[in-house]
């Protein structure tokens, strides 16, 4: 006869595994630098809500998604006709891509170029 650690120490195992892997998949983005954009917001008296979603997160501003994180990139949302042809020639900048469709008028920003203050500080500004 089975002892019973032999019967449920397999089914403990899978959900132990199960609750490892929701922790780290909750985790898919830069904490650290969400927190930097949403003391920024609060800094500047601005009202946001934070939405889950791109495996990130987006704060919206008056129902629109303004910034966000994915991964480890800044995401920004700029005027595509305005401010998206310079914002595009600083350093770290790429057109969002999301699913194979270039998303107009987002920006995403690698985390090495927001490292300065000022440089975070120039993306945030767009909100």
């Amino acid at each position: 006869m089975a002892s019973l650690q032999s019967i449920y120490l397999p089914s403990l195992l899978i959900v132990q595994e199960y609750i490892f892997l929701k922790k780290q998949s909750a985790m898919a983005y830069n904490e650290h630098l969400a927190e930097r954009i949403k003391q920024n917001l609060e800094s500047r008296k601005i009202k946001y809500i934070e939405k889950k979603m791109f495996g990130g997160v987006c704060l919206m501003v008056d129902d629109k998604m303004l910034m966000g994180v994915m991964k480890e990139q800044l995401m920004a949302r700029v005027d595509p006709e305005v401010d998206a042809p310079k914002a595009l020639k600083r350093k770290g900048a790429v057109t969002m891509d999301f699913t194979g469709k270039t998303m107009k008028g987002f920006i995403l920003v690698d985390q090495e170029a927001i490292d300065m203050e000022e440089d975070f500080d120039y993306w945030v500004a767009f909100v």
